[in-house]
């Protein structure tokens, strides 16, 4: 990985990311909103929950939201699944036993990380509109926007043996 590559992906990132956040966001600004449905049924202001309240035919928006999950999803997915098949041969050519167990421990915690956004994410934004539920949307971005965040700082800071040592003595004091 040199700098160069590294910027060329961080733009990349964030180019996709421009041009998809302004597309779905130049749909919702031609919708127009009942005066009544003021109220977001949710905690954060979401693209499902914002077109829910819209007083007009929403199927062009979701099919475009539909087509944008997709990019958003398996686009990242799919260079993260190669990555790691590139991690998994570097890991079982290690020679110390040791250190290839360690190496897949962390590695392990961190796709099961990936899996939980991506899965949530996929959840919410490809499934049919007709299938979901307020409540079970609310949850599962509970889910990918707090939990799994919060889940990446534990994970590596836990493999931190001055960590686990500080953790162990912080609950044997509170016994």
């Amino acid at each position: 990985m040199t700098q160069r590559l590294c910027m060329q992906m961080v733009a990349g990132a964030l180019g996709l990311a421009l041009l998809l956040s302004l597309q779905l966001t130049s749909l919702i600004f031609t919708l127009p909103f009942c005066g009544h449905r003021r109220e977001i049924n949710h905690f954060l202001c979401d693209v499902p929950p914002v077109l829910s309240l819209a007083c007009a035919d929403i199927h062009v928006h979701q099919a475009v939201l539909y087509v944008v999950g997709i990019l958003v999803l398996t686009i990242p997915f799919s260079l993260i699944s190669i990555s790691y098949v590139f991690i998994t041969a570097a890991l079982l050519r290690m020679r110390s036993t040791q250190g290839r167990r360690r190496a897949f421990s962390t590695c392990s915690a961190h796709l099961t990380v990936v899996l939980l956004q991506y899965g949530c994410c996929a959840l919410v934004y490809l499934r049919p509109q007709s299938s979901s539920s307020v409540d079970e949307d609310r949850q599962i971005a509970l889910v990918y926007t707090f939990v799994t965040p919060l889940l990446n700082p534990l994970i590596y800071t836990l493999r931190n043996k001055d960590v686990k040592g500080a953790l162990r003595n912080a609950i044997v004091c509170r016994q």
